[in-house]
């Protein structure tokens, strides 16, 4: 299993309206391509010397391949969708491998 983790600072004037398009709209879309299982989204309790608040959304799949052929077939037109919060986020991507889950 894989997770591609999202880590995004967005700013304080457009946060409100960007958390409520990335639970209703963009979170969705993501799970909509059917290659991911699930994703969770967090918010980063430490403050940025930048300002903004900070959130890391992980969204599991269950290959590098898939994660792969997300890239290929979906990546660039999700990325796309965020253009009007252009200027008001940062984001960094990260893949992981999940090496061992415990309860």
């Amino acid at each position: 299993m894989y997770i591609y983790n999202v880590t995004i600072n967005i700013t304080e004037e457009a946060h409100d309206e960007w958390l409520n398009w990335m639970k209703t709209e963009h979170i969705p879309d993501m799970l909509a391509t059917k290659k991911f299982t699930k994703a969770l989204m967090t918010r980063v309790l430490v403050q940025e010397q930048m300002g903004g608040i900070t959130y890391s959304v992980q969204y599991t799949t269950e290959s590098k391949k898939m994660l792969e052929r997300y890239y290929e077939e979906d990546a660039d037109m999700l990325r796309q969708k965020s253009a009007r919060f252009k200027d008001k986020f940062v984001a960094f991507r990260t893949e992981l491998e999940i090496v061992s889950e415990h309860e």
